[in-house]
């Protein structure tokens, strides 16, 4: 899974009521991680459960339940709504710094996402894309805010700072691996709609059970913030103006001009940023493209036990559990000598060139039947071991490279990169034909073809973006 946006995070300040020395919390952290590593995990259940099942709803035929779209309506809806969730973050950041505090924000952000995703589970058009807008607006108020929220328990020199994003980020991604197979069951299993059907159900009500699901994840997530409330303390609460506090210092600071180190960094930032744009134009289409080549073109069973096709959407969180702590200790161990953050883009996005570039056999042999899902298991390693050469590394880099007084605008710059990716992934995946092999063939070849003459490039401009990073590696 990709790193949110809130990541990033301000430590805390000496109006947070917050004891840094509270190691009451998991593993010797402050009390207040628990709180949000379980809000953050429901959170993400109920994102990432909708999406599994999102293009696959909107593609099945309306006597099955569905709307009925095409695969390219379908994945330009896709790209566009998950463009739409970090383009809105930035405005939820700003909200929760000028007006409300995070805390409110993320109180109000769940509730919204949990009205959308049960306004999904009405089947009315109107419904569909009402619960899609609700979903955006509740997720931009949440997601740059719980983040933000933990950084608050922390002051900048506590060493169990980055431990603590550590096992936050652990809370995502167990949330993503476990949502599309509670969802996904729901939503696709012919044992579930038989299940259903005997309650007085139509078999096909089975897709809205699906998104209920998503949106009963947010109720509890937001429940245990509720609960869990007083252990954050003071932290989160509605912001005091800058102003009062340091005489408008700060905005005379953020006056001054560049220096020509910081303007050759955000250089150095703006190559990084078109690159990433790419990896993530290819990368999302797991939850478009693939997921389509999942439902139509794969062989969905093990054993002779057949499973829904919306469950091949854990297999990168999974992945990502078992990988980051790898990649973390790779790198330490690596010291100064491991590869320069340019140079890491550039194997990242020869990883995730080679994971699609599989999907070019794989759609060959889908001509004489549905394929071993060994081909998706195998892509998507590929993927998510080009993800953590760029994912990580791309917001470390940023707020190395950020001049310190703009170094919130330059990080939501960032994340525009990944709002244009994902709209350029429901682009390309507009394109997708499970009944024509050449097309998918052109489609997934063209993409890693993309990726591999990008990362060479990128290499081969490694010197000259570590040149313009003055000194940071």
């Amino acid at each position: 899974m990709s790193i949110p946006a809130s990541t990033i995070n301000p430590a805390a300040s000496d109006g947070d009521a917050v004891s840094l020395a509270d190691k009451s919390g998991l593993f010797g952290h402050p009390s207040g991680l628990t709180t949000l590593f379980f809000t953050e995990l429901w959170e993400r259940f109920s994102y990432y459960g909708m999406r599994a099942i999102l293009v696959l709803y909107m593609v099945a035929p309306l006597s099955q339940g569905g709307l009925g779209f095409t695969n390219s309506v379908a994945a330009q809806i896709y790209g566009f709504y998950t463009m739409c969730v970090y383009v809105v973050a930035i405005g939820g950041g700003i909200i929760a710094d000028k007006f409300l505090g995070p805390k409110l924000c993320i109180m109000i952000g769940g509730s919204i996402i949990a009205v959308g995703h049960f306004t999904l589970a009405i089947h009315k058009i109107e419904a569909f894309y009402a619960g899609l807008i609700l979903i955006v607006l509740g997720t931009g108020l949440l997601k740059p805010n719980i983040s933000s929220l933990l950084g608050r328990l922390y002051s900048k020199d506590d060493d169990r700072r980055d431990g603590g994003f550590s096992i936050f980020y652990m809370g995502i991604n167990i949330g993503a691996a476990l949502s599309p197979l509670v969802c996904g069951y729901l939503a696709q299993s012919p044992d579930f709609q038989k299940y259903i059907v005997s309650k007085g159900f139509q078999p096909h009500d089975s897709w809205h059970f699906g998104f209920a699901a998503a949106g009963f994840g947010m109720i509890i997530g937001l429940a245990h913030f509720l609960f869990q409330y007083k252990k954050l303390g003071g932290a989160g609460g509605r912001p005091v103006v800058e102003k009062q506090l340091d005489g408008g210092q700060e905005s005379k600071v953020e006056k001054q001009p560049l220096s020509g180190d910081e303007i050759k960094r955000l250089g150095a930032i703006g190559i990084l940023f078109f690159f990433a744009m790419l990896f993530w134009a290819v990368y999302e289409q797991g939850g478009s493209s693939l997921n389509l080549f999942a439902d139509k073109l794969t062989n969905n069973s093990i054993f002779g036990w057949e499973f829904p096709s919306s469950w091949f959407q854990s297999l990168p969180a999974v992945y990502c559990i078992l990988l980051a702590p790898v990649f973390s200790f790779l790198w330490v161990k690596m010291g100064h000598k491991q590869p320069s953050s340019p140079a890491k883009f550039a194997i990242g996005l020869a990883l995730l060139g080679g994971g699609i570039a599989l999907m070019v056999p794989a759609s060959m042999l889908a001509t004489h039947g549905k394929v071993d899902p060994m081909w998706l298991v195998a892509s998507y390693w590929l993927q998510v071991l080009g993800e953590m050469c760029l994912s990580p590394v791309g917001l470390s880099t940023v707020t190395k490279l950020a001049p310190i007084r703009f170094a919130s605008i330059t990080m939501g710059t960032w994340f525009l990169a990944t709002a244009a990716g994902n709209w350029l992934a429901g682009y390309m995946a507009s394109f997708f034909d499970e009944k024509n092999t050449s097309g998918m063939v052109t489609l997934f070849g063209t993409m890693g073809g993309i990726l591999f003459v990008a990362a060479l490039i990128l290499w081969l401009l490694t010197p000259l973006v570590r040149k313009l990073m003055v000194g940071i590696r």
